[in-house]
């Protein structure tokens, strides 16, 4: 080459120093005049487009499909059909209609749990596995749907990968805040005493007074009524009496002590007397203690056997015999039979068929019943031939003259 070659300037343009080839099919060496050269510029790959994001799946779906244990599986479909459950004041049930809303549910429980009626003092809370909520709206958000959100929520799912139990139960748990005073939107109420009644200040109260009667007040701007009244529907229907927890006094046992009074009766000055009636509880069975006593015409004065002790005995009842006379209770008895048991007169010990009372004491305060609530009935059978001469008179008949046979 001339020395011309060596103040040429070559434009290599934005190719490389490394990758230019001066006899490649570009150089041009027929002519020693320079000519200016133009590099291609370089390709630029373009980045391949995104693909579309996939829709985002249910997050309790993919925690439980990408779980390696067949347990946490399992546990995807039991966790959507199991049916959240109403925990309340020991209750535990089922709920089926989760369709429903919190405050439905309230209404609907409020006929069991009577301090539910008010919803403005229910508050409620969804207890899931280690997730808690409070129901901010429940007279708008149903439970299915608050289920639901808690089972597709973030936290609930990374609690449920670290809990033992892969199948919690979803709790639905009412609270009843602290009652509020003042009129309450449940304009009625029962109390123990007027002066609770007074305090919390319904429109209408219902409560018991000293002298036995239960009253009404009602509040109004003009002042306060106050009758006497049954209650109506807000009072439970109760009707005195006693419900045995024992079996009845067998009437083989009740025939011995008619024919003890009868021995003192005939005695010429027509004794009374009296005997206790016990039950066995080791050895389960009615027996009678004749106490000591002093008796005469008119009266008794016993002892209690101190030897037949509560803890193995109960003191079911005292039968007292009033000879020829009919059977009553006197004051004497009323002062006397103060505990709370069974008694019973056994009066016209000359007849043929005795006089026969029987009352029980509740703390001082008597109620007559039927001895046939305690002591067995005396039932004999006989033929049947019997009843067949035996026809029926219509109410017709009753009205308008008995015809002839």
């Amino acid at each position: 080459m001339s020395d011309v070659n060596k103040d040429l300037d070559i434009d290599l343009g934005s190719v490389p120093a490394e990758e230019f080839d001066p006899f490649g099919p570009d150089a041009d060496l027929e002519d020693d005049t320079p000519t200016e050269t133009t590099a291609e510029p370089p390709k630029v790959e373009k980045p391949a487009p995104k693909q579309a994001d996939k829709p985002s799946e249910n997050p309790l779906e993919s925690a439980i499909n990408t779980a390696e244990s067949k347990e946490a599986e399992k546990a995807q479909q039991s966790l959507y059909e199991k049916p959240p459950v109403f925990e309340y004041a020991g209750a535990s049930e089922g709920i089926e209609d989760s369709a429903q809303t919190f405050d439905e549910l309230r209404i609907a429980k409020a006929t069991d749990f009577p301090e539910l009626e008010d919803g403005k003092r229910v508050s409620w809370t969804v207890e899931y596995g280690k997730t808690n909520k409070t129901v901010a709206d429940p007279k708008g958000m149903s439970i299915a749907k608050m289920k639901s959100d808690i089972e597709t929520s973030k936290e609930f799912i990374d609690a449920l990968k670290k809990a033992k139990d892969k199948n919690p139960a979803c709790k639905i748990k009412p609270r009843v805040t602290a009652q509020s005073k003042g009129t309450m939107p449940s304009y009625k109420g029962v109390f123990t005493s007027m002066d609770e009644a007074e305090a919390v200040g319904k429109v209408i109260s219902i409560f018991p007074a000293r002298d036995g009667k239960v009253y009404e007040m009602r509040k109004t701007e003009m002042g306060k009524f106050i009758t006497p009244t049954t209650g109506g529907d807000m009072l439970d229907h109760v009707r005195a009496g006693f419900i045995p927890a024992l079996p009845p006094v067998p009437a083989e046992l009740m025939f011995k002590i008619i024919s003890f009074f009868r021995y003192f009766m005939g005695l010429g000055s027509e004794k009374e007397a009296l005997v206790n009636i016990y039950w066995d509880k080791v050895n389960p069975g009615y027996f009678v203690d004749v106490p000591k006593q002093i008796v005469s015409k008119a009266s008794v004065n016993s002892e209690i056997n101190n030897d037949l002790t509560d803890e193995r005995y109960i003191h079911f009842m005292d039968i007292h015999s009033h000879n020829s006379m009919r059977a009553f209770f006197s004051p004497i008895d009323d002062a006397d039979e103060k505990a709370t048991r069974l008694y019973t007169v056994i009066g016209n010990l000359d007849k043929y068929l005795p006089d026969i009372k029987t009352r029980f004491s509740n703390g001082g305060t008597f109620h007559e019943i039927d001895p046939s609530e305690v002591f067995e009935r005396i039932e004999m059978s006989f033929p049947i031939a019997w009843t067949e001469n035996v026809s029926f008179r219509s109410q017709h008949e009753d009205t308008n003259g008995a015809d002839a046979l």
